[in-house]
Protein backbone atom coordinates (compact mmCIF):
# COMPACT_ATOMS: atom_id res chain seq x y z
CA UNK A 1 0.00 0.00 0.00
CA UNK A 2 1.25 3.47 -0.85
CA UNK A 3 1.74 6.03 1.91
CA UNK A 4 -0.46 8.22 -0.26
CA UNK A 5 -3.36 5.77 0.22
CA UNK A 6 -3.05 5.95 4.00
CA UNK A 7 -2.86 9.75 3.98
CA UNK A 8 -5.97 9.99 1.79
CA UNK A 9 -7.84 7.64 4.11
CA UNK A 10 -6.83 9.47 7.28
CA UNK A 11 -7.65 12.87 5.81
CA UNK A 12 -11.27 11.89 5.10
CA UNK A 13 -11.89 9.22 7.75
CA UNK A 14 -13.90 11.36 10.17
CA UNK A 15 -15.86 13.05 7.39
CA UNK A 16 -16.64 9.64 5.95
CA UNK A 17 -18.35 8.59 9.17
CA UNK A 18 -20.80 11.50 8.99
CA UNK A 19 -21.70 11.23 5.29
CA UNK A 20 -23.38 8.44 3.33
CA UNK A 21 -22.92 7.31 -0.25
CA UNK A 22 -26.01 8.22 -2.27
CA UNK A 23 -25.15 6.96 -5.76
CA UNK A 24 -22.40 4.89 -7.28
CA UNK A 25 -21.95 4.28 -11.00
CA UNK A 26 -19.05 2.31 -12.46
CA UNK A 27 -19.17 3.64 -16.01
CA UNK A 28 -17.06 2.27 -18.84
CA UNK A 29 -14.90 5.39 -19.01
CA UNK A 30 -15.36 7.03 -15.63
CA UNK A 31 -16.88 6.22 -12.26
CA UNK A 32 -19.09 8.65 -10.35
CA UNK A 33 -20.07 8.86 -6.69
CA UNK A 34 -22.50 11.26 -5.05
CA UNK A 35 -22.80 11.79 -1.31
CA UNK A 36 -25.52 12.84 1.12
CA UNK A 37 -23.88 16.25 1.67
CA UNK A 38 -24.31 17.20 -2.00
CA UNK A 39 -20.88 16.14 -3.16
CA UNK A 40 -20.06 14.55 -6.50
CA UNK A 41 -16.75 13.05 -7.54
CA UNK A 42 -15.39 11.18 -10.53
CA UNK A 43 -12.42 8.94 -11.26
CA UNK A 44 -11.15 7.05 -14.27
CA UNK A 45 -12.54 3.51 -14.34
CA UNK A 46 -9.46 1.35 -14.02
CA UNK A 47 -9.71 -2.31 -15.02
CA UNK A 48 -7.92 -4.83 -17.18
CA UNK A 49 -9.29 -6.98 -19.95
CA UNK A 50 -12.86 -8.25 -19.69
CA UNK A 51 -12.58 -11.97 -18.99
CA UNK A 52 -15.99 -12.63 -17.44
CA UNK A 53 -19.35 -10.99 -16.76
CA UNK A 54 -18.25 -9.89 -13.28
CA UNK A 55 -15.46 -7.49 -12.37
CA UNK A 56 -15.80 -7.70 -8.58
CA UNK A 57 -14.96 -10.58 -6.26
CA UNK A 58 -18.09 -10.21 -4.14
CA UNK A 59 -21.23 -8.08 -4.07
CA UNK A 60 -21.63 -5.24 -1.60
CA UNK A 61 -24.05 -2.33 -1.88
CA UNK A 62 -22.32 0.85 -0.72
CA UNK A 63 -25.30 3.08 -1.49
CA UNK A 64 -26.96 4.30 1.68
CA UNK A 65 -24.00 3.19 3.75
CA UNK A 66 -21.47 5.36 5.65
CA UNK A 67 -18.93 6.71 3.18
CA UNK A 68 -16.06 5.48 5.35
CA UNK A 69 -16.87 1.91 4.27
CA UNK A 70 -16.14 2.77 0.64
CA UNK A 71 -13.26 5.06 1.62
CA UNK A 72 -11.51 2.03 3.10
CA UNK A 73 -11.18 0.63 -0.43
CA UNK A 74 -8.52 3.22 -1.29
CA UNK A 75 -6.21 0.72 0.43
CA UNK A 76 -7.38 -2.19 -1.74
CA UNK A 77 -5.25 -3.91 -4.36
CA UNK A 78 -8.33 -4.27 -6.61
CA UNK A 79 -8.28 -1.46 -9.21
CA UNK A 80 -12.06 -1.10 -9.38
CA UNK A 81 -12.36 -0.83 -5.61
CA UNK A 82 -9.69 1.85 -5.70
CA UNK A 83 -11.57 3.56 -8.53
CA UNK A 84 -14.78 3.76 -6.50
CA UNK A 85 -12.90 5.01 -3.44
CA UNK A 86 -11.07 7.75 -5.37
CA UNK A 87 -14.36 8.95 -6.89
CA UNK A 88 -15.73 9.08 -3.34
CA UNK A 89 -12.69 11.07 -2.17
CA UNK A 90 -13.40 13.64 -4.87
CA UNK A 91 -17.04 13.76 -3.77
CA UNK A 92 -16.06 14.30 -0.13
CA UNK A 93 -13.74 17.09 -1.27
CA UNK A 94 -16.30 18.66 -3.61
CA UNK A 95 -17.01 21.92 -1.78
CA UNK A 96 -13.33 22.70 -1.38
CA UNK A 97 -12.57 21.80 -4.99
CA UNK A 98 -15.32 24.21 -6.10
CA UNK A 99 -13.50 27.06 -4.34
CA UNK A 100 -10.26 26.58 -6.30
CA UNK A 101 -9.32 28.82 -9.25
CA UNK A 102 -10.22 27.76 -12.78
CA UNK A 103 -7.67 27.05 -15.49
CA UNK A 104 -9.90 26.62 -18.52
CA UNK A 105 -7.17 27.09 -21.14
CA UNK A 106 -4.31 25.48 -19.15
CA UNK A 107 -2.58 28.87 -18.87
CA UNK A 108 -1.74 28.49 -15.18
CA UNK A 109 -0.46 25.00 -15.88
CA UNK A 110 2.03 26.25 -18.46
CA UNK A 111 2.88 29.70 -17.12
CA UNK A 112 3.54 28.57 -13.54
CA UNK A 113 6.46 26.45 -14.70
CA UNK A 114 7.64 28.69 -17.52
CA UNK A 115 6.93 26.08 -20.17
CA UNK A 116 7.87 27.23 -23.65
CA UNK A 117 10.24 26.54 -26.50
CA UNK A 118 12.76 23.77 -25.70
CA UNK A 119 11.32 23.05 -22.24
CA UNK A 120 11.92 19.37 -21.52
CA UNK A 121 8.66 17.72 -20.46
CA UNK A 122 8.08 14.14 -19.31
CA UNK A 123 4.49 12.89 -19.51
CA UNK A 124 3.09 9.83 -17.73
CA UNK A 125 -0.17 8.99 -19.49
CA UNK A 126 -0.71 10.52 -22.91
CA UNK A 127 -2.83 13.69 -22.79
CA UNK A 128 -3.47 14.47 -26.45
CA UNK A 129 -4.61 18.13 -26.17
CA UNK A 130 -1.72 19.03 -23.85
CA UNK A 131 0.78 17.19 -26.03
CA UNK A 132 -0.52 19.20 -28.98
CA UNK A 133 -0.08 22.48 -27.12
CA UNK A 134 3.46 21.50 -26.11
CA UNK A 135 4.27 20.71 -29.72
CA UNK A 136 3.06 24.11 -30.90
CA UNK A 137 5.19 25.79 -28.25
CA UNK A 138 8.28 23.95 -29.39
CA UNK A 139 8.73 22.06 -26.11
CA UNK A 140 10.49 18.69 -26.11
CA UNK A 141 8.25 15.84 -24.97
CA UNK A 142 8.94 12.33 -23.68
CA UNK A 143 5.86 10.14 -23.08
CA UNK A 144 5.10 6.83 -21.45
CA UNK A 145 1.63 5.29 -21.57
CA UNK A 146 1.55 1.55 -20.99
CA UNK A 147 -2.12 1.19 -21.99
CA UNK A 148 -1.35 2.79 -25.36
CA UNK A 149 1.97 0.94 -25.69
CA UNK A 150 3.93 4.20 -25.80
CA UNK A 151 7.42 4.32 -24.35
CA UNK A 152 9.70 1.99 -22.41
CA UNK A 153 9.75 2.23 -18.61
CA UNK A 154 13.52 2.04 -18.00
CA UNK A 155 14.28 4.61 -20.71
CA UNK A 156 11.51 6.89 -19.51
CA UNK A 157 12.64 6.76 -15.87
CA UNK A 158 16.14 7.69 -16.98
CA UNK A 159 14.76 10.70 -18.86
CA UNK A 160 12.60 11.67 -15.88
CA UNK A 161 15.61 11.60 -13.58
CA UNK A 162 18.32 13.08 -15.80
CA UNK A 163 16.60 15.10 -18.53
CA UNK A 164 13.15 16.42 -17.63
CA UNK A 165 12.44 19.89 -16.29
CA UNK A 166 8.67 19.41 -15.89
CA UNK A 167 6.63 16.21 -15.42
CA UNK A 168 2.93 15.75 -16.10
CA UNK A 169 1.71 12.65 -14.26
CA UNK A 170 -1.72 11.16 -14.77
CA UNK A 171 -3.65 10.66 -11.54
CA UNK A 172 -4.65 7.27 -12.90
CA UNK A 173 -1.29 6.31 -11.39
CA UNK A 174 -3.04 6.47 -8.00
CA UNK A 175 -5.39 3.74 -9.17
CA UNK A 176 -2.65 1.37 -10.28
CA UNK A 177 -0.46 2.25 -7.26
CA UNK A 178 2.47 3.64 -9.26
CA UNK A 179 2.45 7.31 -8.21
CA UNK A 180 5.12 7.05 -5.56
CA UNK A 181 7.36 4.83 -7.69
CA UNK A 182 7.18 7.32 -10.56
CA UNK A 183 7.98 10.27 -8.32
CA UNK A 184 10.95 8.44 -6.81
CA UNK A 185 12.54 8.71 -10.25
CA UNK A 186 11.92 12.45 -10.61
CA UNK A 187 15.23 14.29 -10.81
CA UNK A 188 16.19 17.10 -8.48
CA UNK A 189 14.48 20.29 -9.56
CA UNK A 190 11.82 18.63 -11.73
CA UNK A 191 8.48 20.40 -11.33
CA UNK A 192 5.65 17.87 -11.20
CA UNK A 193 1.92 18.13 -11.84
CA UNK A 194 -0.72 15.52 -10.99
CA UNK A 195 -3.20 15.81 -13.82
CA UNK A 196 -6.61 14.59 -15.00
CA UNK A 197 -10.23 14.24 -13.85
CA UNK A 198 -9.29 11.66 -11.18
CA UNK A 199 -6.99 14.10 -9.38
CA UNK A 200 -7.82 14.56 -5.67
CA UNK A 201 -7.46 18.30 -5.14
CA UNK A 202 -6.00 18.05 -1.64
CA UNK A 203 -2.49 19.34 -1.12
CA UNK A 204 -2.04 17.79 2.32
CA UNK A 205 -2.13 14.18 1.08
CA UNK A 206 0.77 14.86 -1.31
CA UNK A 207 2.94 16.61 1.30
CA UNK A 208 5.48 13.75 1.39
CA UNK A 209 5.92 13.80 -2.38
CA UNK A 210 7.60 16.26 -4.80
CA UNK A 211 4.31 17.44 -6.32
CA UNK A 212 4.04 21.12 -7.22
CA UNK A 213 0.55 21.42 -8.71
CA UNK A 214 -2.75 19.54 -8.85
CA UNK A 215 -4.91 19.98 -11.95
CA UNK A 216 -8.32 18.33 -11.89
CA UNK A 217 -11.93 18.42 -13.00
CA UNK A 218 -14.84 19.54 -10.81
CA UNK A 219 -18.37 18.67 -12.03
CA UNK A 220 -20.81 21.60 -12.19
CA UNK A 221 -23.89 20.30 -14.00
CA UNK A 222 -24.21 17.15 -11.95
CA UNK A 223 -27.00 15.38 -13.80
CA UNK A 224 -25.34 15.93 -17.16
CA UNK A 225 -22.03 14.60 -15.86
CA UNK A 226 -23.75 11.53 -14.43
CA UNK A 227 -25.58 10.93 -17.70
CA UNK A 228 -22.37 11.21 -19.73
CA UNK A 229 -20.75 8.64 -17.44
CA UNK A 230 -23.75 6.29 -17.64
CA UNK A 231 -23.57 6.51 -21.42
CA UNK A 232 -19.88 5.60 -21.48
CA UNK A 233 -18.47 8.96 -22.55
CA UNK A 234 -15.06 10.25 -21.55
CA UNK A 235 -13.06 13.31 -20.58
CA UNK A 236 -14.09 15.64 -23.41
CA UNK A 237 -17.82 15.27 -22.75
CA UNK A 238 -17.50 15.35 -18.96
CA UNK A 239 -15.50 18.59 -19.09
CA UNK A 240 -18.32 20.27 -21.05
CA UNK A 241 -20.30 20.18 -17.81
CA UNK A 242 -17.42 20.75 -15.39
CA UNK A 243 -14.62 23.18 -14.64
CA UNK A 244 -10.89 22.60 -14.84
CA UNK A 245 -9.36 23.73 -11.57
CA UNK A 246 -5.85 23.85 -10.19
CA UNK A 247 -4.08 24.04 -6.86
CA UNK A 248 -0.49 25.30 -6.68
CA UNK A 249 1.59 23.60 -3.98
CA UNK A 250 4.74 25.74 -4.19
Amino acid sequence: MMELDEKIYRFFENRGRDVTVEYLNLGLGYTAVTTSDGGIGIAYTCFGSKESCSFMNSYYDFEGRPAVELLEKIKSTHPLERTMALALVNALNYEYALSLPEDKENRALFESFGIGEKTRVAMVGYFGPIAGMLGKMGAHLEVIDISKKIGHQADFYDRLENWAQVAFITSTSILNSTTEDILRHAGKGVKTVMLGPSTPMIGEVFSHLPVHMLAGTVPLEKEKVLKAIRHGFGTREIQRFSRKSYLALF
